[in-house]
């Protein structure tokens, strides 16, 4: 992967920023005027807007095993998950909005506070903003992996342009099936848009690659919740990573679902994971020939 240089990553968020009075930057495809003050599907406007920013340390280990995952949480969302356990930031808008200037003032403090990455949380709908703070910093001296974690609803073009800028994709496969994806995420093609996303930034960077600490210093890492009911699919999702993306790409098995948010009392969906079910996901995974990734029962535990 070449790297682009800081100039060459301002230069992107700057011609993303002004496709702002058209946005199309996630699938939904809106084409809002969001300099006008119009609102898509995502709520945002034309400034960047953040819930928190700190070190974390609740990440994979690879992550946040070390000092710490200098983690930046974006406000708002292009799906509309109704069991979102973060839904005060992702659904009701909580944050305060930021300068470009002050976003970067987050970055270097984050890393001047020994962050083994820059780790921006579900950042798809703020790129332009991202992308321009981002240039600025490395302008200024940062030299650690930057992390996209995001929902894996992504625009395969904007993707595309991220090459040589992302060196971690943290990046959730949610559902084999899109019907149920618009059911419970409110969104259209989903699996056909995750994977063709996927694909693409296994192409940029490969599988996880560590540095002498443990720490990923490149690489793609998949998440996958396991819901219940089977609604995630777990199956097709671990075959589809196994036969057309890598038998070593390193999957997150997570079990840390509960109902929040609107999931709090529906039919298929209102109760927590049972064990008997997460061993299904879990057996899956390892039937499908997938050999790398953390299994997570009480604590992450490595397969190796």
């Amino acid at each position: 992967m070449k790297k682009k240089s800081p100039d060459a990553i301002i230069d992107l968020g700057e011609s993303l920023y002004a496709n702002l009075k058209e946005c199309r930057l996630c699938p939904r495809e809106c084409g809002v005027d969001r300099f006008a003050g119009e609102l898509g599907h995502c709520r945002s406007g034309v400034e960047p807007m953040v819930a928190s920013y700190n070190l974390h340390f609740g990440e994979e280990p690879p992550l946040s095993g070390g000092s710490g995952s200098g983690t930046i949480f974006l406000s708002n969302c292009s799906l509309s998950c109704r069991y979102c356990q973060n839904y005060p930031i992702s659904q009701m808008g909580n944050g305060a909005v930021v300068s470009i200037e002050e976003l970067k003032g987050m970055i270097l403090d984050l890393y001047r506070r020994g962050a083994d990455n820059i780790n921006f949380v579900t950042p798809d709908h703020m790129l332009p903003m991202i992308l321009t703070a981002l240039g600025r910093a490395k302008r200024e001296g940062l030299d650690i992996p930057i992390v996209h974690n995001c929902s894996g609803y992504q625009k395969l073009e904007i993707i595309r342009q991220l090459d040589g800028i992302i060196d971690i994709y943290l990046v959730d496969m949610r559902y084999n099936d899109s019907r149920l994806a618009r059911e419970y995420s409110g969104c259209e093609d989903y699996a056909a848009i995750n994977r063709a996303a996927v694909k693409e930034m296994y192409r940029q960077v490969g599988n996880l690659k560590f540095n002498r600490r443990g720490m990923a210093r490149s690489g793609i890492l998949v998440r996958h919740l396991v819901l219940p009911n089977n609604i995630s699919g777990s199956g097709g999702i671990f075959r589809f990573l196994a036969e057309e993306v890598s038998r070593d790409v390193y999957v997150s098995v997570m079990s840390q679902y509960f109902p929040a948010y609107k999931a709090v009392g529906d039919p298929d969906i209102g109760r927590r994971l049972t064990a008997r079910e997460y061993r299904k996901a879990v057996d899956s995974f390892h039937g499908s020939g997938l050999q790398r990734g953390y299994i997570q029962d009480m604590q992450y535990e490595p397969i190796v």
